[in-house]
């Protein structure tokens, strides 16, 4: 069965509305910061941080995130609508690990979750239900 996280666009957040091109903008930028991380390192810590390629299906509703090595396989990822702990319906980005995605997918899919949520500010319901927030809060 998949699982999804979602990370919700609260009040707080850095935007309200999020595009296809934003989103893989957000995790090209978290490749490159590890890229310049593993300059400093002396290693290729790009790779092993992310590895995926971004492809495509030909649905500009979403992309997936190909692995590249062989603990990992694939996740999809996309903008979508949720439904916020009031009720009301929230605009998002859904990640989700299909039934063929192993524990890599799951650890790498966190982590990129946590990334892109406290780049944007907002509240991230994790693949088991915990709910983690980055937005600012009263």
């Amino acid at each position: 069965m998949s699982q999804s996280a979602y990370i919700k666009f609260v009040e707080g957040s850095t935007s309200q509305d999020i595009t296809l091109q934003e989103i893989k903008d957000v995790l090209l930028r978290y490749r490159s910061q590890t890229a310049l991380t593993g300059e400093q390192l002396g290693w290729d810590y790009a790779s092993a941080a992310f590895p995926y390629t971004m492809e495509t299906a030909g649905d500009d509703r979403w992309f997936y995130l190909k692995g590249t090595g062989s603990p990992y396989k694939h996740i999809i990822v996309g903008p979508s609508v949720a439904t916020s702990v009031s009720g009301d319906s929230v605009n998002c980005i859904q990640v989700v690990l299909p039934d063929e995605s192993t524990h890599g997918d799951k650890s790498k899919g966190n982590e990129l979750c946590k990334y892109m949520a406290k780049q944007l500010r907002a509240e991230l319901t994790m693949f088991n239900g915990r709910t983690v927030y980055y937005n600012p809060r009263k």
